[in-house]
């Protein structure tokens, strides 16, 4: 199986947070993607890549990334078990 080919499929697990089982046909079977992310982490692989991206890092654009999460509208105001009122 191409490295590519799952490192893609490696990536796109990571950052949708869904199960390793989810992962899409194209990127290859689920299980290759799974062994070897653990094959690559158990050899270091990943903190040699952050290293050498940290390195190449000039600090001329910088990025935020956010999630939200609505909550349910009887959840939004809910009680809260405080000691102290809040003014």
């Amino acid at each position: 199986m191409d490295d590519r080919r799952v490192l893609n499929g490696i990536f796109w697990r990571l950052r949708t947070g869904a199960p390793w089982a989810d992962i899409p046909a194209r990127y290859g079977p689920h299980t290759t993607c799974v062994n070897r992310f653990n094959r690559w982490r158990k050899a270091g692989v990943w903190d040699r890549i952050l290293s050498a991206v940290s390195k190449a890092y000039d600090g001329d654009i910088q990025m935020i990334d956010s999630s939200s999460i609505r909550v349910h509208q009887h959840a939004a105001n809910g009680q809260k078990n405080r000691r102290d009122p809040v003014a």
